[in-house]
């Protein structure tokens, strides 16, 4: 648990980093390239369209994990525009919370001891 632990602290802060970066260098207008790049019907674009589906299915995850309530709809939202920079964050916290049980992580409420 330790070494995931250790590489969600290493995925949000290097990601951290590089969107502090970008956003000095470009401004917040994230939605302008990558839906530019969309539209190409490249290979950016289908970089995009993945990690779109990513955030989509990580989204619904944490929704079903809260079952679907109120506050596991909100940190879906949350999950669908944030990406890695809250994902981390919350299965960092989750992890805490079931003091590093990967069944209680994956399945929330749902699990069965």
């Amino acid at each position: 648990m330790s070494l995931f632990r250790g590489l969600l602290v290493v995925m949000f802060l290097t990601l951290l980093a590089y969107t502090l970066v970008a956003v000095s260098n470009d401004g917040l207008d994230l939605l302008t390239p990558a839906l530019g790049n969309l539209a190409a019907l490249g290979w950016p674009g289908q970089f995009h369209l993945d990690f779109l589906t990513y955030l989509i299915l990580s989204a619904v995850w944490i929704a079903w994990r809260h079952q679907f309530s109120a506050a596991g709809i909100a940190l879906a939202l949350v999950a669908s525009v944030a990406g890695i920079l809250f994902f981390s964050v919350y299965l960092l916290i989750v992890s805490f919370q079931v003091s590093g049980d990967p069944k209680k992580i994956l399945l929330g409420a749902q699990a069965r001891d």
